[in-house]
């Protein structure tokens, strides 16, 4: 993990980051072409010109090119004055811009190579008076477990649609200091997460959200507000941060039993939790000790119920 902050703003279009005069010519133009800060459609397709970058879907890349777009998302996300925000795949840094505009201070974690050369720069070109309250994370998010800086309390991020459950899961761990979470993912994937009980689509990721936060579909974003646009719907869903269900069970050993309950979820849980108590009758024992029938199945139960289930499992 590499960081990369300011002490002051770099000249725009000289600031550390590109490699080569093209792209600091460029970058200078774009910043001085444009009397708002804010990335619009023409600047993100010259800026990545400029750097060479193409969106991979191996990385799951979709800039948004829209302004208003990132400027809604951190006004439904209620960034303060007093947040340090941390984003996880800022790219050209679109989103980054908006919270900079927003927040007390904005850290990014970045996982390419270019882009993350490329960010810190784009931030000192168009917003030389906020570059000293960005701070680049080149790192995969996935690795990172601390941040420079004080700690973040709110976090801000069009996830990258391949990995978005498990960064997200990851950042909600790792910090704790994060109260407020608004992402952007696949629309079906915000659906996931935001399930109850009983719906369709409640799985593994609506469990494990709720452990961390009450989460709620915050919004839907159109495609045309993507470059390259997505062949799929995006969401916007929030996460406000709540103690996790009292109970004696580590984290750890209650998420062991629901990835269990949702492995099988068409068992019952009698019949699915089987393995991870040892034995069917074993599993039956632990879940009417927890008051759940074993005649349920997965998607009728709440945090809480996979909470009490995980403080009964057989200790042998």
């Amino acid at each position: 993990m590499s960081v990369c902050t300011y002490a002051r703003a770099p000249v725009p279009g000289t600031a550390h980051g590109y490699g080569g005069g093209s792209a600091a010519d460029s970058l200078a133009a774009v910043s001085t072409t444009d009397p708002d800060a804010l990335l619009g459609p023409a600047d993100v397709r010259e800026l990545a010109a400029a750097l060479g970058v193409r969106p991979t879907k191996q990385r799951g890349q979709n800039f948004v090119i829209d302004a208003n777009t990132v400027r809604r998302i951190v006004r439904v996300a209620g960034v303060r004055p007093t947040d340090t925000v941390v984003e996880v795949g800022p790219g050209l840094g679109s989103l980054t811009l908006a919270l900079l505009e927003a927040a007390d201070r904005v850290t990014a974690i970045e996982i390419d190579d270019v882009l993350a050369g490329a960010l810190p720069s784009t931030v000192a070109a168009r917003m030389p008076e906020r570059a000293d309250r960005f701070t680049l994370v080149h790192s995969d998010a996935m690795d990172v477990r601390e941040l420079p800086g004080p700690p973040p309390t709110a976090l801000v991020a069009n996830l990258p649609y391949n990995v978005a459950v498990p960064v997200l899961l990851h950042m909600l761990e790792s910090f704790p200091s994060i109260e407020r979470t608004l992402v952007m993912v696949q629309s079906e994937v915000a659906d996931r997460l935001a399930a109850g009980p009983g719906s369709k689509v409640y799985g593994v990721p609506s469990v494990k959200a709720n452990w961390y936060a009450e989460v709620k579909r915050a919004g839907a974003i159109g495609r045309n507000v993507f470059w390259p646009a997505p062949n799929v719907d995006s969401g916007l869903v929030s996460l406000v941060r709540r103690e996790p269900p009292a109970t004696t069970a580590r984290r750890e050993e209650v998420f062991a039993a629901v990835d269990a309950a949702f492995a099988q979820r068409r068992k019952t849980l009698r019949a699915a939790l089987a393995g991870w108590a040892g034995s069917a009758a074993a599993a039956e024992e632990a879940l009417v000790a927890a008051g759940v029938s074993p005649q349920a199945r997965g998607e009728a139960l709440g945090v809480t119920e996979f909470a009490a289930i995980a403080e009964h499992r057989p200790t042998s």
